[in-house]
């Protein structure tokens, strides 16, 4: 029997939701919906039975450069949590904006044995004026030159910022600005920290 979904078509529409909520999934290693709470299945629109066994890409939206899903799937690999802003697509084609936290799910010998995502609404004004500008930047670089060009041009935005990916995104959610003159005291590490090495 096949139990794929047909993909939706995007709408240039969000998803009218309730964004007090808090959305739960819980996959295995390869990215299979093992489990969805209430809230992610009403957002989503799809029905229980639909989400549960299919791959967590069932709600990718397109507007996603694949560069952040690389560095999310290195990060975790690597045993680190993390928490990304993932644009994704309900069952009707409509959008929603989530800042998602994985964290790593561990079996008796401390194997990883899969991922717990809980995701929360980002502020629209941050979506508008950082992050949307910012993926579609990605997403571009990756459509012309590749996801390496892009995975090169996030590298130096944040190294411009003194910022690893997750200092940025916490910055702009705790001030509500890209402030460029700001130093932290994180190093880069994973992905971003590999990547410039290998450069040297």
């Amino acid at each position: 029997m096949d139990n794929r979904i047909n993909r939706p078509t995007p709408s240039d529409r969000e998803v009218d939701w309730n964004k007090t909520k808090v959305l739960l999934s819980k996959t295995d290693t390869k990215g299979t919906i093992l489990y969805a709470n209430e809230a992610f299945i009403d957002v989503s629109g799809y029905d229980e039975h639909e989400l549960i066994g299919q791959p967590h890409n069932i709600i990718r939206h397109p507007d996603m450069p694949k560069v952040i899903f690389k560095f999310l799937w290195d990060s975790i690999k690597s045993s680190e949590n993390i928490h990304v802003v993932i644009k994704n697509m309900s069952k009707t084609g409509r959008y929603y904006w989530v800042v998602t936290e994985f964290k790593i799910i561990a079996d008796t010998d401390g194997e990883i044995a899969g991922y717990f995502g809980t995701r929360k609404s980002v502020p629209e004004e941050l979506i508008v004026k950082f992050i949307e500008p910012l993926y579609k930047k990605l997403l571009h670089i990756e459509q012309v030159s590749g996801q390496g060009a892009s995975e090169d041009y996030l590298i130096g935005f944040l190294e411009e910022r003194k910022k690893t990916y997750m200092e940025y995104i916490d910055h702009l959610i705790a001030t509500g600005k890209d402030d460029k003159n700001k130093i932290s005291k994180g190093l880069f590490s994973g992905l971003f920290e590999k990547k410039t090495a290998q450069k040297k």
